[in-house]
């Protein structure tokens, strides 16, 4: 990792971010990560207030907040100015005396890949992409939770598998090989109890998780399967193309979240739908986004 000027070797810092599942946090000390902690999502559009309270609370915990002069913390659900105020307040009850920035998690993917300008991708649970042009005007698509979108993310892949297995039984045909691993993923012994169970008490997270049995059946080359990975590839690719349009930008595309980084299939599906629609420089992360504080910092933007 580079050195910024912006960062003092005196400076304490906390980095966060926060995501669907997790929060995951550093503590800096100048450019140096000196301590390093996760907890559950502390994004209140997933989890309870007071939910979110006791994960911050789980990572000042173990980083400290003793001199810790700046907070930057990157999360989702974060798109509007009350969105913002209530997660800073959220923080300062652990550091009334640090400033304090709150930015959309997809700035983080972007900061972690060490350019000022571009267009910063999450598949992950959830999926949005947001992007900066080199005078600092913004743009963003998607993001708007499981309910309204999310498309090609984790979850959205999770679901599309219980789809196709309720689909199958409705046509009276015998669970395939993405049904039958579905099925046994979960523990249920017949399609049906699947509608129950999704509707009950297992939430984004858990279904989200089920999307590796869709690329495992994809990767042992089930049909079935593989289109609804091309599909997520190709509506995450849209998420970057209306990004990129509303800036009149071509890149660099910063590509972040699990199914984004660990997923070789979705990987070689977005570099081509990406490349077709004539973007380039193509990055897949190869940090974790939080470390895109440090960037941020250096460089005078958070």
């Amino acid at each position: 990792m580079s050195s910024h000027p912006g960062l003092r070797a005196d400076q304490t810092a906390v980095g966060l971010d926060i995501g669907g599942t997790k929060t995951h946090g550093i503590r800096l000390q100048g450019n140096d990560v000196v301590a390093e902690a996760v907890s559950g999502s502390a994004n209140v559009q997933n989890v309870s207030r007071e939910q979110a309270r006791q994960n911050l609370a789980e990572i000042f915990a173990a980083l400290g907040t003793g001199q810790v002069t700046r907070v930057v913390a990157g999360s989702g659900g974060v798109d509007t100015q009350e969105d913002a105020a209530a997660l800073r307040s959220l923080i300062q009850e652990h550091v009334p005396d640090a400033e304090v920035s709150v930015v959309h998690d997809t700035r983080l993917i972007l900061a972690a890949g060490e350019t000022p300008a571009g267009i910063g991708l999450i598949a992950g649970t959830g999926s949005v992409a947001w992007g900066m042009d080199g005078s600092g005007t913004q743009a963003r698509s998607g993001g708007w939770g499981y309910l309204l979108g999310d498309e090609g993310s984790a979850y959205w892949i999770g679901r599309e598998a219980v789809r196709h297995t309720l689909r199958l039984h409705d046509l009276g045909q015998e669970p395939d090989r993405l049904a039958a691993e579905l099925l046994l993923a979960v523990g249920v012994p017949s399609p049906e109890m699947l509608i129950a169970r999704f509707h009950a008490e297992a939430g984004r997270r858990y279904w989200a998780s089920m999307a590796r049995v869709v690329f495992e059946a994809a990767e042992e080359g089930h049909g079935p399967s593989r289109s609804i990975v091309a599909t997520a590839a190709r509506d995450l690719a849209g998420l970057v193309a209306d990004v990129a349009a509303q800036l009149d930008i071509r890149g660099p595309v910063v590509i972040g979240g699990g199914i984004g980084v660990h997923q070789p299939l979705l990987q070689d599906l977005l570099q081509a739908g990406l490349s077709a629609r004539g973007l380039a420089d193509i990055r897949f992360l190869s940090q974790d986004p939080v470390f895109g504080v440090r960037y941020l910092l250096g460089a005078g933007a958070a």
